[in-house]
């Protein structure tokens, strides 16, 4: 009889309980400043993976055109978390309405120098040629200042010439013969390698140090509201980049379905990079002399900033 009573107890429990509603996942809406950049990929990887769910987040993913039109959105609300570089802290200088929450990526691995197919062997080639950037005033501008500056070539030693973002923009001044090298994703480049367009060069790694190349950024509406969220975000994020450096296929073929390289070049670029995350998540003191460097060098903004006062670590995972 009791075994009975304890049998009907536990059915009962088991129909009560599979009539409760399972406990949603938090919704998080996520922007990436770049499609392709490896520091960013980890959103779609750790979306991909599960493991935002297994934390109990419904990570959407958003993909801008820079880091700009994402600090945008994030000042309209439109957006809780921001994966993007460190020299958007400048925005935060300014008085965009967030901190920056994660170094997620110290050195500039995935930024390279790329050359046409027969074009420079070395650095030191490149003295005195045409360079390359996005735009005025971004981070591939400064990053052409500093090469430069490193190779003791003065403020005259390179011509920079700015030709717009995209690969195809990269493919068209080298076969025009209109610039000798460009300053851009290294993803580029091993794809220009593999269809014998160009050649990388140098990752900018070589003559820079730590940038802060990787940075998540969260509203201030968000650390106000929901500093749990924030807690588990990150500890979901050191998770994926776990899982991205013991899980080389399963990384390369998400990624490769985001950025729409071959799984050959995304294997070559997850070599190059996936060394780079940071596993702390830490504001190293390289990156933000250089960052804050940057700002003056760039004059975007009027007096360097305080450079504390424009991240936080509380949110980082204790060690």
């Amino acid at each position: 009889m009791g075994k009975i009573l304890v049998a009907a107890a536990i059915a009962a429990a088991t129909v009560f309980g599979a009539g409760l509603p399972a406990k949603a996942a938090e919704t998080l809406h996520l922007g990436k400043a770049a499609l392709a950049a490896a520091p960013t990929l980890a959103a779609d990887v750790g979306v991909k993976a599960g493991i935002f769910a297994k934390h109990g987040l419904d990570v959407q993913v958003s993909n801008f055109s820079g880091g700009g039109k994402m600090h945008q959105a994030m000042a309209a609300g439109a957006i809780d978390i921001g994966v993007g570089a460190g020299p958007e802290l400048a925005l935060i200088a300014k008085g965009s309405p967030e901190l920056a929450i994660c170094n997620t990526f110290p050195p500039p691995t995935f930024i390279a120098i790329m050359v046409p197919a027969n074009g420079a062997k070395t650095i030191a080639d490149l003295k005195g040629k045409r360079i390359a950037v996005s735009s005025a005033g971004g981070l591939t501008y400064w990053l052409a200042l500093e090469l430069a500056r490193t190779q003791g070539w003065g403020h005259d030693g390179i011509k920079i010439v700015t030709i717009g973002n995209g690969a195809q923009n990269i493919i068209a001044a080298f076969k025009t013969n209109a610039v000798d090298a460009d300053i851009g994703p290294s993803a580029v480049a091993a794809n220009m390698e593999a269809k014998g367009t160009g050649r990388l060069l140098e990752s900018v790694s070589k003559y820079e140090g730590n940038i802060g190349a990787g940075m998540i950024f969260a509203t201030k509406k968000l650390i106000a509201a929901h500093p749990d969220t924030i807690r588990r975000f990150l500890a979901a994020w050191f998770d994926t980049v776990k899982f991205m450096r013991s899980h080389k296929d399963e990384t390369v073929k998400i990624e490769s379905a985001v950025t729409g390289f071959a799984p050959e070049v995304q294997a070559r670029e997850y070599d190059i990079n996936i060394g780079g995350f940071s596993k702390t998540g830490k504001f190293d003191k390289e990156s933000l002399d250089n960052l804050k460097r940057s700002f003056v060098d760039l004059k975007l903004v009027s007096t360097p900033p305080d450079m504390s006062k424009l991240y936080t670590e509380k949110f980082l995972p204790k060690s």
